[in-house]
């Protein structure tokens, strides 16, 4: 095998990726938990480098002590450009590096499975100064070649069409091999493009050669691109540990319908296995974010056998996690497909497990894994529930004036009599029937990435008094006393503070309901609007069971808000 040296340019400003590139240098995104850089030198080293120079300008102090503190198989040097030099001029800069063999030179934000000792024995095959790894990438296919590979241009259109010979089009992956002499061919000290250079030999008659790359390879430099490297590459992570070995780049991914986040879903699929790939997002500063939450909630609450999906890969910089595949059923389908008794059934054993979760999942639990608030208390109450309603759902959606000052003694009232009567646990705080999966007749909660500790009877009103679900009220008052009766039971607390923390957590669920169906239609998501009706009613009937003098001016609204 033939020895080289290459270069790695990772000195640009990643402009293209921002905000992202603006706390992270663009060759330390990851792809399934390793940076870029990393996974291009071991490629390097395996092709037979046998030394690699980075130069460094964006994040400099990030990037170098990365790269310092690694276990690379090759030495690996990085020297810093004050200013930024460019393509051109950032070879020019590590001249001193190169010997007197061809060398190799890659972008540092690219993802390829590209053979690279093959690419560096055709350079060998040729007298020619400098060869360009070329593939067919449609999205920028702006260089041209002729078929016997030759580089004759390097834009759409460009003279090249009245070449001789079959002209093809196609991308420069950023990847080349020189000869020791080129970068004397570069004026050292100011910033140049290497495709000037290249311009500038193909016009004086030297030869660029072209190779016309087999394999797969990918360009990283905006968000979407790297996503779905991302994406992809976790995937093979995910299958293997689902027992599917599979290739990056034969992996299909089809959208789900996505909830009221700006997350978005996927059923990913390679053969007959499945997986779901939930994106949150590429992160964006620093502390706790959505998915850290899922990952970390989600892992703990498997661990006290609460029945949610099986995380099998996961990467916090890219949000993305691979879970087990739990179908399509939830919990508002099967009820309505259901007859009585198996509606009943159905409910019982939802409430066994959320009471379960509820009690169980609090022991262990690190309120550090949270990304909202650490406990759902006083604040939360008045803040993102009542002071939601008032906003985002009467003044917000209705166009009334906002009623929160007004009604702020008895939103007071509410939150201390949540206090007063909660069964202290864990709260996954939107247990409805859309975020509770039927497999087989086994029950799975999702979306519990907003938990954290509070009143277990949060969790039970939530379910209970669930708008996606039209319950008859003797049904509804059947289950409500069976959960009772459970949570008593499993949590050694008399009856009646069960039902009164049930009861006033229904009335503050609902207001938190209705808050998020306002906003959430305001933002173009029609279908909540649908719901908001049986959210009304429910608000009703909530109130209708708790003392008269207690909610007066919220219970004159609610029953304006009945005929709006």
């Amino acid at each position: 095998m033939a020895r080289f040296k290459a270069m790695i340019l990772a000195a640009g400003l990643a402009t293209r990726l921002r905000p992202y590139s603006e706390h992270t240098p663009k060759a330390l995104f990851p792809l399934a938990g390793r940076p870029l850089i990393d996974r291009l030198i071991d490629r390097l080293a395996t092709a037979g480098c046998e030394a690699v120079i980075v130069n460094t300008h964006h994040l400099a102090d990030r990037l170098e002590a990365h790269l310092a503190s690694a276990r690379y198989p090759i030495p690996v040097l990085f020297r810093r450009e004050a200013h930024i030099l460019g393509t051109g001029g950032g070879i020019a800069n590590a001249a001193d590096f190169f010997d007197q063999h061809p060398f190799m030179v890659v972008n540092a934000d690219i993802d390829t499975d590209i053979d690279l000792a093959a690419f560096y024995r055709f350079h060998l095959g040729h007298s020619h100064p400098a060869s360009l790894a070329l593939t067919d990438f449609d999205e920028i296919n702006t260089v041209s070649a002729t078929e016997d590979g030759r580089v004759v241009g390097f834009d759409l259109p460009d003279p090249a069409r009245t070449a001789a010979a079959p002209i093809v089009k196609r991308t420069f992956t950023g990847i080349q091999v020189l000869d020791p002499g080129v970068p004397a061919m570069i004026e050292p000290g100011r910033a140049s493009s290497i495709i000037d250079l290249y311009r500038r030999m193909i016009a004086e008659g030297t030869t660029v050669c072209a190779y016309f790359a087999p394999g797969c390879w990918a360009d990283l430099g905006t968000p979407d691109r790297y996503l779905d490297a991302a994406a992809r590459h976790l995937a093979v992570e995910a299958f293997g540990r689902a027992a599917a070995a599979v290739s990056p780049f034969c992996i299909e991914f089809s959208p789900l319908a996505g909830d009221g986040s700006q997350r978005r879903w996927f059923r990913v699929s390679t053969g007959e296995t499945t997986l779901v790939m939930a994106s949150h997002g590429i992160r964006c500063g620093q502390g706790t974010q959505e998915v850290d939450s899922f990952v970390d909630i989600g892992r703990h609450l498997a661990s006290r056998q609460v029945p949610v999906p099986k995380i099998f890969s996961f990467d916090r910089f890219s949000g993305l996690v691979f879970t087990e595949d739990l179908g399509d059923q939830h919990l508002q389908a099967a009820v309505i497909k259901s007859p009585l008794q198996r509606v009943l059934f159905l409910y019982r054993r939802v409430i066994d497990a959320a009471i379960h979760m509820g009690l169980d999942g609090a022991e262990g639990f690190d309120p550090k894994w949270t990304w909202q608030s650490p406990r759902y208390d006083r604040g939360l109450i008045l803040e993102k529930e009542c002071r939601y309603f008032c906003e985002a759902f009467v003044a917000g959606h209705l166009g009334r004036p906002d009623p929160f000052r007004e009604l702020t003694a008895e939103f007071f009232l509410l939150a201390d009599r949540i206090e007063h009567h909660a069964v202290e646990g864990f709260i996954h705080r939107d247990l409805q029937s859309r975020n509770i999966m039927l497999r087989n007749d086994k029950i799975h909660f999702i979306d519990f990435q907003g938990g954290r500790t509070g009143p277990v009877q949060y969790d039970l009103a939530s379910l209970l008094i669930d708008p996606y679900v039209d319950l008859a009220p003797e049904h509804r008052r059947a289950l409500t006393a069976y959960a009772m009766d459970r949570l008593s039971e499993l949590s050694g607390t008399q009856q009646s503070r069960c039902l009164a923390g049930f009861r006033y957590c229904a009335l503050s669920r609902n207001l938190q309901v209705l808050g998020a169906f306002g906003f959430l239609t305001g933002l173009g998501k029609s279908w909540f609007e649908a719901a908001i009706p049986n959210a009304v009613a429910s608000l009703n009937r909530v109130l209708a069971v708790l003392p008269e003098e207690e909610f007066p001016k919220l219970a004159v609204l609610a029953e304006e808000l009945m005929n709006t």
